[in-house]
């Protein structure tokens, strides 16, 4: 009699364990859940990606979770994050990490876990993710370098800002940019070396600081060309420029769009900026790792696009998408 009792009462204890255990958005409880952790939440850049990241799962009836650290320096707090989702046993991560190594822990972890990872913007040295989206940041780095140097007709003083240590894809930019700049024999990079950081005050800190011993007794500036790898050190380089009365005297190259940087670029205070597809880029990202999820096959290395946005081809109707995208549809 007792056996007959203890049979069903463990029978009815495996059964609760089994739905414990039942993964969120997994095909037992219902819609996937898709988790985006981005690299920070305060750039225009990842407001694009978010929208993207939106028009995916709309369209593919999955539940997107936006979650990423405010800085972009911040590596713990993202490891926080990709941690607490795969606690919560998503359906699938689209990461772009902050940092190529500090990552590949948590990438590891999540593939352990039965979780597949899409990796965007930048790269992972790492092959536990199922595909990687984004910029071929090398060519936006030499497309910057080409425009400054047909700009200065192949001659002169030049500077450019980094960004921080450890991000895969604004150091290749910056590489790019470097070895090309090189071919130029006219061109002299008078500073390299100096790290802007995370967010736009502290580029137009450093800012200020990397063009302080570059101005003469008169208050000119003794450069002649500017390349800045991203938002953060592009908008922080105008507003020094700006502040010290040099905006519009000096060639300069960005990278990346915002609406302060496209108002500076019809102003003649920036000259060009290479531009990603951000919106693209997150759409990609979810879409990637929904086609894995349903065993579909899924490219490697997808290339998201890059485009240099001139005073010449600003108006141009394509260009409004990648400049002047709407998002409200998406984020409000």
């Amino acid at each position: 009699m007792k056996f007959r009792l203890v049979v069903p009462f463990i029978l009815l204890t495996v059964v609760m364990m089994a739905g414990c255990g039942k993964r969120e958005g997994s095909a037992t409880s219902g819609k996937l859940t898709i988790a985006v952790v981005p690299k920070g939440t305060t750039h225009e850049f990842w407001r694009s990606i978010h929208a993207g990241a939106v028009k995916a799962g709309r369209e593919m009836n999955v539940e997107i979770i936006w979650k990423g650290p405010m800085r972009e320096d911040d590596r713990e707090q993202q490891i926080s994050v990709m941690e607490d989702f795969i606690s919560r046993g998503v359906s699938g991560i689209v990461l772009a990490p902050l940092d190529d190594i500090a990552l590949r822990g948590p990438v590891a972890n999540a593939r352990a876990a039965g979780i597949p990872v899409v990796i965007i913007d930048s790269d992972l040295k790492s092959d536990d993710y199922v595909s990687f989206a984004a910029t071929d940041n090398y060519l936006g780095g030499k497309m910057g370098a080409q425009e400054l140097i047909r700009l200065l007709h192949g001659k002169g003083r030049v500077i450019m800002l980094r960004v921080m240590e450890g991000g895969a894809s604004t150091t290749n930019r910056e590489r790019g940019f470097l070895e090309t700049i090189a071919e130029a024999p006219g061109i002299t990079v008078v500073s390299s070396n100096q790290y802007g950081g995370p967010t736009v005050e502290s580029a137009y800190r450093m800012s200020e600081n990397v063009l302080a011993p570059l101005t003469d007794k008169s208050g000119a500036l003794t450069i002649d060309g500017i390349f800045t790898p991203n938002e953060s050190t592009t908008f922080g380089m105008l507003r020094a420029l700006q502040d010290g009365g040099h905006a519009g005297k000096i060639t300069f190259v960005g990278f990346d769009a915002s609406p302060k940087l496209v108002e500076a670029l019809r102003s003649g205070q920036l000259n060009a900026f290479v531009v990603q597809n951000p919106m693209s880029m997150g759409y990609i990202g979810v879409k990637t790792v929904i086609s894995h999820l349903r065993g579909e096959k899924v490219e490697k290395r997808i290339d998201t696009g890059v485009t240099l946005v001139t005073p010449e081809n600003i108006n141009r109707p394509d260009m409004k998408d990648l400049i002047e995208p709407d998002l409200t549809r998406w984020l409000e």
